[in-house]
């Protein structure tokens, strides 16, 4: 009887936990749909140009799917626009040779494999004879998706502790008790801000450099450069830890929106190719700030860019971070009693 009662009741608290329930049925649900629309698609169809094709080889040569440039200067000004992957140039028309964006390892691999197209033979090796823009032929998987996991990982542990540190202030009586001194809400957000951002910043500190001087990361650009995007994004999943917490009841609730807000952002970070993911899908990432940071950390220790070529991404994680703090202040009055 009394094992009844105990079941009964926890039955009775899950079924008036409307959230708990959610995440128990509709988050798996939602994440492996997503899995299966990122998965469940064609093969990247590499942008390559040919540049000088000779006349006598027009004939022999199907460049039906191909671009072509007359000048290598135009294919190469495309590829670092990212409007090319690689292009093969026949200045020299005995021994052509190829040019690779060479960031991603998979699109450098559909790059050759739709040159290779080009030849009768197709064991005909040509690896001796590419050139990377980026990156080199020994780059590794680590060293092209390192920038996106090391992205992940700061907004996750970021955004996981602040969320449960505000929340914490809020069920001890401390943000009660603030409310009801002078100070003004927005006052209060900024504070807590900074404070939490102290120690933000010292993290993504550590996280960068472990991550590029003992794991080995690709690191082509500045790591100060690095530095301040990682800081950039800490303050944006810090601001956004804030918001959400003040939604939860407890560190159950808290934890309940890693699913829906943190886990599908790594579908839209880079880790894998949104070309390839159905458009009514890929629309998402350009709304999410794993996006921007994963894009700008990857130009930075992959493509080794400078800092002005980060200002579009930098902008937009400061936007992020501005918007989230405007939200909090209208999220926490509905607290000030008085």
């Amino acid at each position: 009887m009394r094992i009844r009662g105990f079941v009964i009741r926890i039955l009775q608290q899950l079924l008036r936990d409307k959230r708990t329930l959610a995440l128990m049925f509709l988050a798996p649900l939602l994440i492996l749909s997503m899995l299966s629309l990122v998965f469940d698609t064609e093969d990247y169809d590499a942008k390559v140009a040919i540049v000088d094709l000779p006349q006598q080889l027009e004939a022999k040569v199907d460049t039906e799917d191909f671009q072509v440039y007359s000048n290598p200067d135009e294919a190469l000004k495309d590829i670092k626009s990212g409007e090319l992957d690689g292009y093969i140039s026949f200045e020299a028309p005995t021994s052509p040779s190829i040019v690779i964006e060479g960031s991603d390892p998979t699109v450098n691999g559909a790059v050759m494999k739709k040159i290779q197209t080009l030849f009768p033979s197709p064991s005909q090796n040509m690896t001796d004879e590419v050139k990377y823009v980026h990156g080199s032929k020994d780059m590794g998987m680590f060293d092209s998706f390192g920038p996106v996991l090391l992205g992940f990982f700061v907004f996750f542990f970021v955004f996981l502790i602040s969320g449960v540190s505000f929340l914490r202030e809020r069920t001890t009586g401390t943000l009660e008790r603030l409310l009801a001194s002078p100070i003004k809400i927005w006052e209060m957000v900024v504070s807590y801000v900074i404070g939490f951002g102290i120690v933000t910043l010292l993290q993504a500190s550590l996280i960068s450099w472990y991550s590029i001087y003992i794991l080995d990361m690709m690191m082509k650009g500045s790591f100060f450069n690095v530095l301040i995007i990682i800081v950039s994004l800490s303050f944006t999943a810090l601001t956004l830890g804030i918001l959400l917490s003040a939604f939860a009841k407890n560190e159950l609730q808290m934890m309940q929106f890693i699913p829906i807000v943190v886990v599908p952002q790594i579908f839209f970070s880079g880790l894998f190719n949104l070309d390839t993911i159905s458009e009514w899908l890929s629309w998402i990432g350009p709304f999410t700030p794993l996006y921007y940071a994963a894009d700008a950390l990857r130009d930075v220790m992959i493509r080794g860019y400078a800092f002005g070529d980060l200002l579009f991404n930098l902008s937009v994680l400061i936007g992020f971070s501005l918007l989230f703090i405007v939200l909090n202040v209208a999220a926490l009055r509905k607290y000030r009693k008085i």
